[in-house]
């Protein structure tokens, strides 16, 4: 074999090795039982990254593979440009509540960052986005890929307008975080992360946001093991609007308890 085969083979070795350490896909058709039995139509991506290898589950492919309306998932990236701009310095500074009673209680009062992602304060997120600007806003979205990164359409943009992302590239968007490739600086990454956390065992700790739109609902996040993440991101309607939120959390506790990325509840 001369010399040119010998690189071309050496080459074509190296692809194959490549594309057998990627992650694998597998569809999980048997999670529709979660679905059904909370009399709910959905999709969910999981992405179990224990081990050494990583393996993609998914339940129903062709919705999850469509672009939906974050709704409050972009609190996610949202905090992170608020923090890249200055309009944050950390968890701690207050953000002053204007004075205007909402439906929410929890949300007429002063907020911080970490109140604001708990109580998913959307006048908070508001003022941001009216300090940061469409095209500030545009700019931050392209820089990390985010969805179809548009901030047009009615406002606010990420639930009533025309910002869409899949769970795919939501999955996407929270494994470059975890891992804190975003290009923002890490302690920015880090913080967000912290104000993510909804709970933890000895050994695990649940990072994640909900979101709804008034007939699209998310829950987004990853489940921290010693062995490694479990990325999750599901979408769903709610037709029954506040009567199906709690669905969103428990499909997904039950799909996570399936494949022991998740504890079972005591």
């Amino acid at each position: 074999m001369n010399r040119r085969n010998l690189v071309l083979s050496a080459l074509a070795a190296g692809f194959v090795q490549v594309a057998a350490a990627g992650p694998q896909r597998q569809e999980k058709t048997e999670w529709s039982r979660f679905f059904t039995e909370a009399d709910a139509r959905g999709s969910i991506v999981v992405l179990d990254a224990r081990g050494k290898s990583e393996t993609t589950h998914v339940y129903n492919v062709a919705r999850a593979e469509r672009r939906y309306s974050p709704a409050s998932t972009f609190k996610i990236p949202h905090s992170l440009f608020a923090l890249d701009a200055g309009l944050l310095r950390d968890e701690f500074q207050v953000i002053p509540w204007d004075g205007v009673k909402r439906s929410q209680p929890a949300w007429n009062e002063d907020q911080n960052l970490r109140s604001a992602m708990r109580n998913s304060t959307v006048w908070v997120y508001e003022r941001f986005a009216k300090e940061l600007g469409d095209a500030r806003e545009t700019a931050y979205m392209r820089k990390i890929g985010y969805g179809n990164a548009v901030a047009t359409g009615d406002k606010p943009f990420w639930v009533d307008g025309d910002l869409a992302i899949s769970s795919f590239e939501q999955i996407d968007f929270l494994q470059r975080l975890y891992r804190n490739q975003l290009p923002f600086q890490i302690e920015h990454q880090r913080l967000v992360k912290d104000v993510m956390i909804n709970e933890a065992g000895p050994d695990w700790i649940l990072r994640a946001k909900t979101g709804w739109t008034g007939k699209i609902g998310w829950w987004v996040g990853w489940v921290e093991w010693p062995s490694g993440p479990v990325f999750f991101a599901l979408n769903m309607d709610t037709p029954n609007r506040l009567g199906d939120l709690a669905k969103r959390q428990s499909i997904t506790r039950s799909v996570l308890r399936s494949i022991n990325a998740l504890p079972v509840a005591p």
